[in-house]
């Protein structure tokens, strides 16, 4: 029934793009986070290669791609299939799989990558401790032992590991034709039954001469705003020292950013800690004036205290 399934769908799946690339599919032994990272020379490379969900595993899909690959994959591990079985069943069920190339992780940190015999070469992949890297139409078949390399020896989290896989593969020559887009996407240990609330970083870079170098600067950018996200949290229950802390966090990481600045304001002054929020209140102001109109409008909803006095502080700041 399985395999009278995934032929099916997998025959239903249309008109195959070209997308060769190099890509890595990993979970964190540590955390047991899950992710893929992918760059690639063709447009808008992380609508099709990257798939994940918290507590199943992770899944690329690349070369003449099929991205059925991605959802059917997961279907068949939150089945109760390895990574190893859920990949043999789908390649199985493929009569296109010689011009495949696919990655495939499992909540268990069970491993499995295929390089099709037609994959334009230089491609080939290595499978490691919990992670496999895989790569076609590269400058040479030096690229992926490098990722592999690269992975091993990073420190941080997941993200960051993933990262410096991508620059390594860069550095060692990366695709032939050169490069254009990027994404990385990393989910967490275990489902929350909220896919929306399951994805750390869920990014892309469509189109751009340095695709490694602004995914770099959007998970730097992530980072910031998962930490204003908590401090959402913590504001919808009125803990605003945690708010304080939270989007405190995120401003120092983001110093420019007057949204960051503006909101660990506010959960300064909730806190009653007006004097150190006047400088951060004075760099929204004075990044837009807009900012100040929207003060006035907090006390209504909860999003600061109902004290005239405090709103007619910060509204004086200049």
């Amino acid at each position: 029934m399985l395999g009278l399934s995934l032929s099916v769908l997998l025959l239903a799946a249309g008109p195959l793009r070209p997308v060769n690339t190099y890509s890595i599919v990993a979970r964190d032994p540590a955390t047991g986070q899950l992710g893929v990272a992918v760059q690639s020379h063709w447009f808008s490379v992380g609508a099709m290669v990257p798939w994940a969900e918290a507590g199943v595993g992770a899944v690329a899909t690349q070369s003449f791609v099929d991205p059925s690959y991605g959802p059917l994959g997961l279907a068949v591990m939150k089945a109760g299939r390895t990574a190893p079985e859920a990949l043999a069943a789908l390649l199985a069920a493929d009569s296109g799989r010689e011009v495949r190339q696919v990655g495939m992780v499992d909540a268990k940190g069970n491993v499995a990558t295929h390089t099709g015999k037609l994959d334009i070469p230089a491609a080939g992949g290595q499978a490691g401790h919990q992670y496999v890297v895989q790569a076609n139409l590269m400058e040479k078949p030096t690229v992926w032992p490098a990722m592999a390399r690269a992975y091993e020896a990073a420190r941080g989290d997941l993200a960051e590991r993933l990262l410096a896989a991508l620059d390594a593969a860069q550095a060692e020559g990366g695709d032939i034709r050169g490069r254009q887009s990027a994404a990385i996407l990393v989910v967490k240990a275990t489902s929350s039954g909220r896919p929306w609330a399951d994805k750390i970083f869920d990014l892309r870079v469509e189109d751009d001469p340095e695709p490694l170098q602004e995914l770099r600067r959007l998970v730097g950018v992530q980072r910031a705003y998962n930490h204003m996200s908590t401090g959402d949290d913590c504001v919808a229950v009125k803990d605003w020292a945690c708010a304080e802390r939270e989007y405190g966090t995120a401003e120092a990481m983001q110093p420019d950013n007057a949204e960051m600045a503006f909101w660990h304001a506010v959960a300064l002054a909730s806190n009653g800690r007006l004097d150190a929020a006047r400088p951060l209140f004075k760099r929204a102001f004075d990044a837009d004036r807009r900012w100040r109109e929207l003060v006035t409008r907090l006390p209504a909803v909860e999003q600061l205290p109902k004290d005239a006095k405090l709103l007619e502080q910060i509204l004086a700041i200049r």
